[in-house]
């Protein structure tokens, strides 16, 4: 089971008023029929919509996933965590790059290419822009629009928006995101979970794992530590601690990292509030951002995260007979991480740094799952806490609406 400690010189005093307050506003937010991101691990209908999706192309060599936001770093963090099992090639056109563009398109063989569009609106103009160009491309391969069913599969809002609209007209088969789901609330759903099936993660687990946890993030006598984890954090940011660190001591949790940066700026960044999210990992950073970490300004609060077990390990041992070939000879590389882990620990201690310690037994789909569903209970916990609403992004749409007057106004 996934592990939290807080390690911190600073002692939270929270009126047992004010936590049974908090307690039942995040728990009636959980059970709302307007957010439905808790439920997902006991909804096993949208994976069977994505298994029998999945038979249906599992021959494909390429995979082509487009989409930004929530809509690709939720998939990216679940491959890079655990895919690379499949053989299945994978491209993720995510931005509006052009140069980016033309090198990823480069990799692919759109002949034998599956197109994957996620868009809950359908109206993103990142994804529709990528959507053109793959179109156009696979014009200038012979692909015309009555054979786009053998190409492309949709994802997006079950009953609405264009997407919806195209598919009716194409004949091109579709996955739901729920509607009461927003994009970075949706890794469980088909967004995440039709792209891991390509990847040969078992999907099954990932809800199997979340599904464990349930209980530890929202039972108020089972979650006691989960809930005085949230009031460490608001207490923090109440006293002008500011920045949260994201940092899995391992190189496959990277792009959780920037899954978490997402998940955390977008859902409690508003009203002058919120914590900024800084993505980090282990060793690497103990080697850049850690001195800032470690001597710089007391304004954050670093969630170190560790994998006690990993899958494959080597052997250390040396045949040159000096310094740290020597004293590294006994040892395995995993023994290497656990110590420099250990080592930051104890000196983040020592001076005085606010470190939340996550653990989990390894990196596997069951553990992952654990993960992604506390990352998003803590973050509506905070934003409850903080009196903002976690789940809306109107500095989002502001730069939206602007972007439109200016293809309008220049069309």
């Amino acid at each position: 089971m996934l592990n939290w400690t807080i390690r911190s010189p600073h002692k939270t005093n929270v009126k047992s008023s004010d936590l049974n307050s908090l307690v039942k506003t995040y728990t009636d937010t959980l059970n709302s029929p307007e957010i439905g991101f808790f439920r997902l691990p006991e909804n096993r209908e949208l994976l069977k919509s994505c298994q029998d999706t999945y038979e249906i192309f599992k021959k494909k060599k390429y995979f082509v996933h487009i989409g930004i936001g929530g809509s690709a770093l939720g998939p990216d963090m679940l491959l890079k965590a655990l895919g690379d099992k499949s053989g299945v090639e994978f491209v993720f056109l995510n931005n509006i790059d052009p140069d980016d563009m033309k090198r990823s398109l480069d990799k692919v063989d759109l002949k034998d290419a599956l197109v994957y569009v996620v868009s809950k609106s359908g109206t993103t103009a990142e994804t529709v822009a990528a959507m053109s160009i793959v179109m156009n491309e696979l014009e200038k391969c012979g692909v015309k629009k009555d054979q786009y069913r053998d190409y492309f599969v949709f994802c997006t809002d079950p009953e609405k928006g264009d997407l919806r609209k195209l598919a009716a007209e194409w004949n091109v088969r579709t996955l739901d995101i729920p509607s009461n789901i927003g994009g970075r609330f949706s890794v469980l759903t088909p967004v995440g979970l039709f792209p891991a099936l390509f990847a040969g993660i078992d999907a099954h687990d990932l809800l199997i794992g979340a599904q464990d946890i349930r209980k530890h993030l929202s039972d108020p006598e089972i979650g006691k530590s989960f809930y005085e984890l949230g009031m460490f954090i608001k207490d923090l940011h109440d006293q002008n601690v500011r920045q949260t660190i994201m940092m899995p001591y391992s190189s496959l949790l990277k792009e959780y990292s920037a899954w978490f940066v997402q998940l955390w700026a977008e859902s409690l960044g508003k009203e002058g509030k919120g914590l900024t999210p800084v993505p980090a990992y282990g060793a690497t950073d103990q080697h850049s951002q850690m001195q800032l970490f470690m001597e710089g300004p007391q304004d954050k609060v670093l969630f170190l995260l560790e994998v006690e077990q990993f899958e494959s390990d080597f052997s250390l041992k040396s045949t040159v007979d000096m310094g740290a070939f020597k004293l590294l000879s006994p040892f395995k590389l995993s023994q290497l991480m656990k110590a420099e882990f250990e080592g930051t620990l104890k000196a983040l201690e020592e001076n005085k740094r606010h470190v939340v310690h996550l653990k989990i037994p390894t990196l596997n789909e069951q553990f992952l799952g654990q993960l992604i569903l506390f990352s998003e209970c803590l973050t509506v916990l905070l934003g409850k806490s903080l009196g903002v609403d976690p789940f809306n992004q109107p500095g989002v749409e502001a730069g939206k609406k602007y972007a439109n007057a200016w293809l309008k106004s220049n069309s």
